[in-house]
């Protein structure tokens, strides 16, 4: 378990809040996102073993929600990355507010209707507290408590070999320098063609 030193929590806390990247040290991390699925909407399973060696860009989503307007830039990213080796991957989650009201079948319908948004998402799943999704409680004994998602459109950023490379607070725009620099960072290190 990666721990923080309490200068170092709050520092990071304030960088990610800003923006900034916070990373994290492979070396110290215990298992992999290639462990987990994630359930679908359709009620099938998806193994994020499928994304390796890929860049995952992880984000709890809600539609209700006043940083909604963040679906519209998940989407730019996946436009302009997908071929690039880049995977966004919204989590839609109830547990902020309430703010996520419709049901499994209708969240990806109303997201591409008036975001454009058609990257991947998952069915409805909790992300925080004793009922998080697997890969959420992961995450968080990875990167310390500090990284948990305090609120809707929190990122994780994975690597290629699954390892979490960092994470951004829910002010974080998915377009800001900081979240596009942190995945250039990682796809310049993928070969040449992520396409298939």
């Amino acid at each position: 378990m990666t721990r923080f030193a309490p200068a170092a929590v709050f520092i990071s806390g304030i960088l990610a809040a800003t923006g900034q990247a916070v990373a994290a040290d492979p070396a110290t991390q215990t298992g992999s996102a290639h462990d987990f699925s994630f359930e679908l909407a359709n009620g099938l399973s998806l193994p994020m073993k499928e994304y390796e060696g890929k860049v995952v860009l992880v984000v709890n989503t809600a539609t209700a929600c006043g940083f909604s307007g963040q679906l519209s830039g998940l989407q730019e990213l996946h436009e302009r990355y997908a071929e690039q080796g880049l995977v966004v991957l919204g989590v839609p989650s109830n547990d902020f507010g309430g703010q996520e009201p419709r049901k499994d079948g209708e969240i990806a319908a109303y997201c591409e209707a008036k975001y454009g948004a058609t990257f991947q998402m998952t069915a409805k799943t909790s992300v925080r507290g004793d009922t998080a999704h697997p890969f959420y409680q992961w995450a968080v004994e990875e990167f310390g408590s500090l990284a948990r998602p305090n609120w809707n459109f929190h990122k994780y950023l994975v690597g290629p070999d699954g390892s979490l490379v960092s994470w951004f607070g829910t002010p974080a725009k998915p377009t800001s320098k900081a979240v596009v620099a942190e995945i250039e960072k990682y796809l310049d290190q993928l070969p040449a063609d992520q396409s298939s």
